[in-house]
Parts: C-alpha cells; structure tokens; sequence
C-alpha cells in the first residue's frame, strides 16, 4: 500500500465524525435544534462564528468552536498533506 492510498483512507476515516462537530456548532450558531440546520445552507453566519466570537459569554459555543477549529486544522493538514504527496 502507498502512502498516497494510507493518506486517502485516513482523511475519509478522519471525516467520518465532521457531521457530527458541523451539526453541534450548527446549532449553537443559529440557536436552534432543529434537524433541518444540518442541510441548510446558511455559511456566513457560521463563517463568522467560526473566526470570531459572536457569543462571548456562552460557554458551550466556545468549547464546541474551539474543538471545531481544531478538528479542521487536522482534516486541513491532512488534506494538504495527502494533495502535495
């Protein structure tokens, strides 16, 4: 096996869980619970969020953004990495 093809299964393996951290910031961004959040697309809202602070004094929106940049820093660097190989 390549490490072109070991990079590939990686970055598929690790975006298996994006659903699931899109989804929660989601719904804190638009302060809803609704299913519907996850196939809409509403990205401005999110985009700034996701850069910035729009709920300073909530908690569970800074935690759950903060482990969202997290995550896509990895998947981003996983992604160049896999691309320039």
């Amino acid at each position: 096996m390549s490490i072109k093809n070991l990079l590939l299964i990686i970055l598929i393996i690790w975006g298996v869980p994006s659903t699931y951290f899109r989804s929660k910031f989601r719904k804190i961004v638009y302060q809803t619970s609704d299913w519907k959040i996850n196939i809409q697309p509403l990205f401005r809202k999110e985009l700034i969020a996701l850069f910035s602070n729009i709920y300073p004094e909530n908690k569970e929106y800074i935690n759950t953004r903060n482990t969202y940049r997290v995550y896509l820093m990895i998947y981003l660097i996983l992604f160049l990495v896999y691309y320039f190989e």
